[in-house]
């Protein structure tokens, strides 16, 4: 595999807009994002932006800046028209698409994502970590999957049978909480972003429903822990909380 990433990010977020370049410590979120990329050393790194103030700050910082049209409904969309820019000859087959609002990340995180696509069946590979308690199984902002992984291997993969934001499956045993990343076998990222939107993804309002609906295979790798991703003001301030305890932490070391 040739992973490529990019990062999709915009500023017209509905409930906290201007987000990419909200400041998080000394730099704003999207340089955050960019770092832990960087760091997981997997491939070359994109921004896919719609503003060009947010590409100036990508660039100014050494990063790769795409400008992408703001009219594309979604950010898979930006994912692909950014990546026919950045590699016109084809020579990733795998495009990760890592959300720019995960300050947080562990670079180690990405490379998970690339574990089921070890399996050629396998269309898209994502992220799957086990929802702790009953409160974060009832919040319809957690996207849950149905997947079952082996007891006896905690970094496992296993086939994503549904999504949804209510708690599935029914019965005793894990839940597991979705993580949003995705890598995508390069064909599979553009008959994606062919397909029209399907019924289910209209109704639970999750894109990755579209894959499933089309018959296309998901697959998941189990990590230990969900990345906080940054959505509201309040998503924002724990984030700068975070951030600040992991750089005095680094400091004591």
């Amino acid at each position: 595999m040739n992973p490529i990433i990019v990062i999709p990010a915009r500023m017209a977020s509905v409930r906290l807009p201007g987000k990419p370049l909200a400041m998080i410590g000394d730099r704003p979120m999207i340089l955050h994002v960019l770092a832990r990329a960087r760091a997981a050393d997997i491939g070359p790194v994109v921004v896919a932006v719609s503003d060009r103030d947010l590409a100036c700050v990508v660039q100014d910082a050494g990063g790769t800046a795409i400008l992408t049209d703001p009219a594309l409904p979604s950010g898979s969309d930006r994912v692909w028209q950014a990546l026919g820019h950045a590699d016109p000859d084809g020579r990733h087959d795998v495009v990760i698409n890592l959300q720019g609002d995960l300050p947080g990340l562990d670079p180690r995180t990405l490379g998970a994502a690339l574990r089921p696509l070890a399996d050629p069946r396998t269309d898209i590979g994502t992220l799957a970590a086990p929802i702790a308690d009953a409160d974060e199984a009832a919040r319809d902002s957690v996207v849950k999957v149905a997947c079952a992984f082996a007891d006896d291997d905690p970094h496992g993969t296993a086939r994503a049978l549904y999504f949804s934001r209510a708690a599935i499956p029914w019965g005793t045993g894990p839940l597991w909480h979705h993580v949003g990343i995705y890598a995508y076998r390069r064909a599979a990222l553009a008959r994606f972003v062919g397909l029209p939107e399907s019924a289910l993804e209209r109704r639970e309002k999750l894109e990755q429903l579209r894959a499933l609906e089309a018959g296309m295979t998901i697959g998941c790798c189990r990590i230990d822990h969900a990345p906080s991703g940054v959505d509201t003001p309040d998503d924002l301030a724990r984030a700068r909380r975070a951030l600040t305890q992991e750089g005095q932490r680094g400091g004591e070391a």
